[in-house]
């Protein structure tokens, strides 16, 4: 497949990143629809520091120089006691700073409306828009978790690490991520659209000062559910292509994963592209089957008992990548605590 000039519709992690692999090899161009002036890098900002140390560079940055901060320990909120998980390299880093240093080294246009590319010459363009999925056909079924998120401000920070707070039938949870100098990421997700009430009674609780307010949808379907991946000359990476765990929500590190797929697939064919991504990805399929039958109250513990295992095998197998200490009986725990519980608990 003979790729001279690329276009790439998203400049957040994952066109950014895509567009740092390709440039030197290949004519690329970001569209991004923010003003440059104003540009946000939204969601949360946590991640596993060498998981990201090996991605970062590969781009050319060293990534210990955006890190905010460096947890020891999660705390987990159950019903009647906090479990603490001893972390392995999770942290929060400057995602904004990050994204914007790789803008300084590309072709990039800003405030520019992106669905005018699917009839341009170039020879091949990425959908990196995320949730919006702009350029590429609609999902049949999609699913989705509500999300929103509050820089806050604390006078006296509540946690001096990461806390979470998982919601009844996991449908989604609250957390508080440090950054640096008293503020921190408060946000939550929740299937069943609740997650206002408990940022609001957090942030009260807490006297934290809301900055500034980011709400927006987050993909959990997984890439097998996200067909097509690519349609014509248009091709998807990260959440808009379903590159995003199902359970914990996290899509800065699957970005990149598809991201490096796709450069290192592309003289073979979008073909190749796409039987890479599903491979690479057929845990998220499966862990989000897990997840749907807990949403519909469909999930036995009898019957469904492998479903319970693939994920923590999963994510056991790869502490560093998900930055966390992965223990059998911490699981059941937090299963057992939350798909039997009636009522989410109050903020501690």
């Amino acid at each position: 497949m003979v790729i001279n000039r690329v276009a790439i519709a998203g400049g957040g992690v994952a066109g950014s990143y895509l567009a740092t692999l390709l440039d030197g090899h290949t004519d690329v161009t970001v569209f991004e629809r923010q003003k440059k002036e104003k540009f946000r890098a939204i969601c949360a900002w946590a991640t596993s520091k060498y998981e990201m140390r090996r991605h970062a560079s590969r781009a050319g940055l060293s990534f210990d120089e955006y890190i905010l901060h460096e947890g020891r320990e999660m705390l987990v909120q159950l019903p009647d006691e906090i479990m603490s998980i001893k972390l392995k390299g999770l942290c929060t880093f400057d995602k904004k700073r990050l994204i914007l240093d790789l803008h300084r080294r590309l072709k990039i246009v800003y405030d520019v409306d992106a669905r005018g590319l699917a009839q341009s010459e170039y020879d091949l363009i990425v959908d990196a828009t995320g949730f919006h999925r702009v350029l590429l056909p609609r999902i049949r079924r999609d699913y989705y978790i509500p999300t929103t998120e509050y820089l806050a401000r604390f006078r006296d920070p509540p946690f001096d690490d990461f806390y979470l707070k998982p919601f009844y039938k996991l449908a989604g949870y609250l957390w508080y991520f440090p950054l640096e100098k008293g503020y921190a990421h408060v946000g939550a997700g929740d299937y069943l659209n609740r997650q206002r009430p408990e940022l609001d009674a957090f942030t009260k609780k807490y006297g934290g000062e809301v900055v500034e307010i980011v709400g927006r949808p987050v993909r959990i379907a997984s890439p097998a559910q996200c067909e097509p991946i690519w349609s014509g000359k248009v091709v998807g990476v990260g959440e808009c292509i379903g590159a995003v765990h199902p359970v914990a929500g996290e899509g800065i590190i699957p970005a990149i994963e598809c991201a490096n797929i796709l450069s290192e697939t592309l003289e073979q064919g979008l073909e190749s592209y796409r039987r890479r991504v599903l491979r690479d990805f057929d845990a998220y399929y499966k862990t989000f089957m897990f997840l749907r039958k807990v949403h519909r109250g469909e999930f036995s513990f009898l019957r469904d008992f492998h479903l319970i295992l693939f994920p923590y095998l999963y994510m056991k197998r790869r502490e560093e990548r998900f930055g966390m200490e992965i223990l059998l009986r911490q699981w059941f725990k937090i299963l057992s605590s939350y798909m039997r519980a009636r009522h989410s608990p109050g903020v501690p």
